[in-house]
């Protein structure tokens, strides 16, 4: 009888702490969301709907649980937002530390915060792409720092940021905003090598925070800002898979989705992307042969950054 709850119902052997290259952590936070409430149910939902995903990916020809998803216990140290981003950062940083592929799901946008502290200060010269409808770099909203509308302001300070699917911001965030380094959702319409040119301005070591509102609501309106002319599944994917074939991809988080009990498709794409992702990042790792379902393992990208100089002193 299966006793522990795992990511997509993988078997337990494929999900435990010691041996799982991946860690995925739950965060239902959702305590500064400023239209739409629910986020904090994001994570549950995700879950859920994980359990119907197939796990053959037909693109990759892979079954990337293979390679393990520990599904870490939910953070929720939410009584203040402040909280909750010091108990990201911590537990996202000794996961890192102990060489998992850390990711994320929430939950509210300022869940990245913590998170991307932590990933800067384990890797050299970061990249953050922020896949996301919103700029969300005011320095304080509504008396906090940590507002969800406040997500990339601090990674913009400290990492090389790079903004994709941008369509809704406040007149005050261009002061900060680094605009040859924004692909506006109306630009992109229109240009056939926008993955392209993101993709060259990007360092090595990228972070993916991945807002589900960059998606056009007409395929995920279960979130909770949503704003017309967004990306579509299937652009959304190839760019991804750029990214990932062409830059180390350190972690990820996807955040603010808003789940609706009468629509579960939003729910649904959220765990497709998840699996997506994942798929993206060990495809060559674990490539099904024809004859047995073998897995090739290629740990030389795996391997590629040494963490020892962030130990604990």
């Amino acid at each position: 009888m299966k006793t522990t709850r795992t990511f997509a119902g993988i078997p337990e052997v494929n999900s435990k702490n010691e041996t799982a290259k991946v860690v995925l952590i739950p965060v239902p936070f959702d305590g500064t969301s400023t239209w739409g409430k629910g986020a904090d149910k994001g994570p549950e939902a995700f879950l859920d709907a994980s359990e119907q995903l197939e796990l053959y990916d037909i693109e990759t020809d892979s079954e990337v649980y293979k390679q393990g998803i520990y599904l870490a216990d939910a953070i929720t140290e939410n009584e203040r937002p402040e909280d909750m981003v010091a108990a990201v950062h911590a537990i996202s940083k000794s996961y890192i530390k102990r060489k998992k592929f850390v990711t994320m799901v929430g939950g509210e946008h300022s869940i990245s915060i913590g998170a991307i502290r932590a990933f800067n200060e384990c890797f050299e010269d970061l990249t953050v792409l922020q896949i996301d409808a919103h700029a969300d770099l005011r320095k304080e909203y509504e008396g906090s720092q940590f507002n969800h509308a406040c997500a990339l302001y601090e990674a913009n300070q400290q990492t090389n940021l790079v903004q994709i699917g941008i369509r809704s911001m406040d007149s005050s965030e261009k002061s900060v905003m680094n605009m040859e380094q924004v692909f506006f959702a109306h630009e992109m319409v229109n240009d056939d090598f926008w993955m392209d040119a993101a993709i060259d301005l990007m360092t090595d070591n990228v972070y993916i925070t991945f807002d589900l509102d960059a998606f056009d609501p007409s395929i995920l309106p279960s979130t909770g800002t949503p704003e017309p002319g967004g990306l579509f599944w299937y652009e959304t994917l190839e760019f991804l898979k750029k990214v990932f074939e062409e830059k180390n991809v350190v972690g990820f988080d996807i955040v603010e989705l808003c789940p609706n009990p009468n629509e579960k498709a939003s729910d649904f794409i959220a765990a497709k992307l998840y699996y997506k992702m994942l798929s993206y990042k060990f495809e060559q790792q674990d490539m099904v042969t024809e004859d047995d379902g073998a897995f090739e393992i290629d740990e030389v990208k795996r391997n590629k950054l040494e963490f020892d100089e962030y130990d604990e002193q």
